[in-house]
């Protein structure tokens, strides 16, 4: 696991920076505390700070291969190299080291680009092919690794983070709007956007291409493909998921440092735990993070996983002020605005973990892949109510539900008053964007009443349910709900999800493994038909049915619940007028918003007619975003 970055200048007569490449690799240090490693040649420089988990002693990068024409450098890990070295070694390629990014290099040289297809792992990679003067960067299927690129005359940059490239003084800060306008309702902004204008983001299972003096090319190399569908039994189904998510979990056990899990005390969590703790020789070291609001806390389920397994078990509570004191190095590890307040306790959950283990394995992609939130239910099951004339479901029923009180000690994905009051937003925005139905943060109507005139005026025609529904559209599979998980997979996993786990652990220089990501686990799951995800009204059936022998009855029965934060709740309470002070304050806010509008969702929120809080949370992550990038 490490921090990658690099500047190809298209123009061969001119010679690369080493000195900028060194500043650019100093902003990486948290993400490879062991090592700098750097290969300048001319035009081209590659550099890399390394954190070392596979072969600690003798895989430092960039890495060449024999004759030096190639060279690369990675961040990730490929859980598959030593297959793929074994098969390399029979046809006749010889390695120097023990290294998984070696495997790379030879298997480019075998198979070129087409390498990328055989690697099962995350991954963010540069490879620079010398006698073809090829630069090859490439994300893994998921996107659980970033990359962000910037081209301009000054030539190619690149890093894993957007502060890599804020170095190079060409590069200016400027807010990219379109991007905060997604922001503002997915809480993330999404690929290939990012919040600076002219820095992108390389996309999930895409590569970049420069070729001889050319400019750059964006390709797709991969997709998950839901169709044709498995023709297998209950049965076999079972006996599949259960050899397929162990051998993940096994695969992600591989690790020369020490290891770990995060345990949440939720359904995939605690299956990862048990597939651990089946495959270790000592206890397991598992890490929990709660809160005094018993209602978000999961603790007390994680806790009875952490005995049945007889894991050595860390837990901790995250209160109010642990919030003020985090968000600014949490804003600093994101680069971007990130309004997913999960963010914050798993900051901290990392950063506790670290002196224990290096490497953490965690429940990423569970739901995503096997179909665990509510929504997926209520999309096929209120398909009638949206079919009901526009002035019952968008009026009669928001204006009475409007009137109710809206508590915030209960987490929205519990609190049936939250769901009624979806209700309106569900039948206006299109059926292809169920995150936008039931999880936006600001829909599109409450941004433009926000806007100040310009930002409503430019913004009025771009709805980001539209963004949404692009996925969904460009899925190769047939049903609702296979379209769905695709459309979720390419905007929120890749979005939000993956960036939160990896800024947050990697701010701690501790790697985060996500079993069901995993290749094969992806591409299985993605064929099976609709019957083994979801089933009546229970959600990742397959996992209750092939994982209840390992599980106490009470997780395995629980209904899903978020990793939330109550966010509302302090912003009504003891938050409330730092937040207040922190947005209302900010006047660099008031070019894009209406302070009259911000007041309201305050006194609205606080008189407990709305729950404003994840609202207001972006708002302030914002505006703490454009304080620490745009001071003075």
């Amino acid at each position: 696991m490490c921090g990658i970055c690099g500047h190809l200048i298209l123009n061969r007569e001119k010679q690369v920076d080493r000195t900028l490449l060194e500043r650019m690799n100093a902003t990486l240090i948290h993400r490879g505390p062991d090592s700098a490693g750097y290969y300048v040649q001319g035009n081209l420089g590659l550099a890399i700070r390394r954190l070392a988990v596979i072969d600690v002693a003798g895989g430092h990068q960039p890495m060449t291969n024999e004759n030096g024409a190639l060279w690369a450098v990675e961040n990730g890990e490929i859980y598959n190299f030593r297959e793929l070295r074994a098969g390399l070694e029979r046809i006749g390629h010889h390695f120097a080291t023990q290294s998984d990014t070696e495997v790379v290099l030879h298997g480019y040289e075998q198979w070129g680009d087409e390498v990328l297809q055989h690697l099962n792992g995350m991954f963010a990679l540069a490879l620079w092919d010398g006698e073809k003067r090829r630069l090859l960067l490439a994300r893994d299927r998921m996107g659980k690794k970033p990359l962000y690129w910037h081209i301009s005359p000054a030539g190619l940059i690149w890093g894993s983070e957007a502060k890599a490239l804020l170095t190079a003084p060409w590069v200016e800060r400027r807010v990219n709007a379109l991007a905060l306008h997604h922001y503002l309702t997915l809480q993330y902004t999404p690929d290939p956007l990012s919040i600076f204008e002219g820095i992108q983001q390389l996309p999930a299972g895409h590569k970049l291409v420069v070729e001889q003096e050319g400019g750059p090319q964006v390709f797709r190399w991969w997709q998950p493909s839901f169709e044709p569908k498995w023709s297998l039994t209950q049965e076999e189904v079972i006996q599949q998921a259960r050899g397929l998510l162990g051998a993940a979990v096994e695969r992600r056990l591989i690790s020369e440092v020490p290891l770990g899990a995060f345990l949440s005390g939720g359904l995939d969590s605690s299956i990862v735990v048990a597939l651990m703790a089946e495959r270790s020789s000592r206890p397991v070291q598992t890490f929990s993070i709660g809160f005094e609001e018993k209602h978000y806390s999961e603790t007390r389920y994680a806790a009875q996983v952490a005995r049945r397994y007889e894991t050595d078990h860390h837990e901790l509570l995250f209160r109010p002020q642990d919030l003020v004191r985090l968000i600014e190095d949490v804003l600093r590890s994101a680069d971007e605005p990130l309004a997913d307040p999960a963010a914050l306790p798993l900051y901290e959950l990392a950063r506790q973990a670290r002196p224990f283990v290096t490497v953490a394995l965690c429940g990423d992609g569970g739901d995503e892949t096997l179909a665990g939130y509510q929504r997926y239910v209520l999309d096929r099951l209120l398909r009638p109510y949206a079919a009901l004339p526009k002035w019952v479901t968008q009026s009669l029923v928001p204006s009475a539900v409007s009137l109710l009180p809206e508590p915030a000690w209960l987490p929205e994905d519990q609190n049936p008053l939250t769901g009624l009051k979806r209700l309106g937003q569900f039948s206006s925005v299109l059926p292809k964007a169920s995150l936008v139905r039931w999880g936006s943060y600001f829909t599109h109507a409450e941004k433009l009443a926000l806007y100040t005139d310009r930002w409503r005026e430019e913004m009025g025609p771009c709805d980001t349910a539209d963004w949404i529904a692009s996925a969904y559209d460009e899925a190769p599979a047939r049903n609702l709900l296979d379209r769905t998980l695709y459309a979720d997979q390419m905007t929120y996993l890749a979005g939000d999800l993956l960036p939160k786990t990896d800024r947050m652990t990697m701010a701690h220089s501790l790697e985060a493994r996500a079993p069901f990501l995993d290749r094969d686990w992806v591409e299985w799951t993605a064929r099976l038909p609709v019957k083994y995800k979801v089933r009546g009204l229970k959600t990742k059936w397959l996992l209750q049915a092939a994982f209840a022998d390992r599980l106490p009855p009470e997780i395995l029965h629980r209904r899903k619940q978020g990793f939330g934060v109550p966010l509302g709740l302090w912003l009504r309470g003891k938050l409330e007028p730092w937040a207040r002070a922190r947005i209302l304050g900010n006047p660099a806010l008031k070019e894009w918003f209406r302070p009259k509008a911000m007041r309201q969702l305050f006194e609205e929120n606080s008189s407990g007619r709305i729950n404003h809080g994840k609202r207001l949370w972006s708002l302030l992550m914002f505006s703490l975003w454009l304080e620490q990038h745009f001071k003075g």
